[in-house]
């Protein structure tokens, strides 16, 4: 169906967090209604993010490998290579807010007029990715297990930020362990501006955004 699952895998999602959160384990969010649509909204905006992540780290490791007629009988740019990568994460993102803004806006009847900030949330973590991108599909050439270990460290990831769970309702330790995961800033961001209506913390992005900048300085020097 092509195109289609685009728009069908963020509703098949949305539906499976709305039934299994909200409905099964009866999750509620803190400072919140206590509706399962809420809980879901709040997991999927999470999701999002750590998505547009994810799946561009996901393929890295292999793409040059898996593009070998081009590397090799061609002069081809290599750092494109992982671009086309994060190309497609950032479709498959744009088409999960879509549904997510429909979503919200059924519910509430309106959208929260803050997703204007949203691009000063994504456009660091495209940075980031981009950065952490060409660091291991430059190494993923001559060290073919870091795939594997990827996916793992990936998981890890999705549980050790605030996806299915605010940052608040852990205990300051752990509170602090969880913000040295460099999604967990730009989760509860896009979070506040898309859910709850909130301006951006711009300190704190100011400073995100220049670690990114650095981690895509580095990665494209590596």
């Amino acid at each position: 169906m092509g195109l289609f699952w685009s728009f069908v895998h963020p509703i098949l999602m949305l539906s499976v967090y709305t039934l299994v959160f909200g409905g099964v384990f009866k999750a509620r969010w803190q400072g919140g209604t206590g509706a399962r649509e809420e809980v879901a909204i709040n997991m999927f905006a999470g999701m999002i993010i750590h998505s547009l992540f994810a799946e561009c780290i996901h393929r890295s490791p292999n793409v040059i490998v898996q593009n070998a007629n081009l590397v090799k009988k061609v002069v081809f740019p290599l750092h494109i290579l992982p671009l086309v990568a994060l190309g497609t994460s950032l479709f498959h993102a744009a088409m999960s807010l879509a549904v997510l803004l429909f979503f919200y806006a059924v519910i509430h009847h309106s959208i929260q007029w803050t997703v204007v900030f949203l691009p000063f949330v994504i456009i660091p973590i495209i940075l980031l990715t981009t950065g952490t991108a060409w660091f291991l599909s430059s190494l993923g050439v001559f060290i073919r297990d870091v795939g594997q270990a990827t996916g793992f460290l990936l998981t890890a990831m999705m549980f050790l930020s605030p996806v299915f769970y605010p940052s608040s309702a852990l205990s300051e330790p752990y509170r602090t362990l969880l913000h040295l995961n460099p999604l967990t800033f730009a989760i509860e961001q896009a979070r506040d501006i898309l859910i709850f209506g909130r301006l951006p913390d711009w300190p704190g992005l100011g400073v995100y955004f220049a670690v990114s900048v650095l981690a895509a300085w580095l990665g494209y020097m590596w």
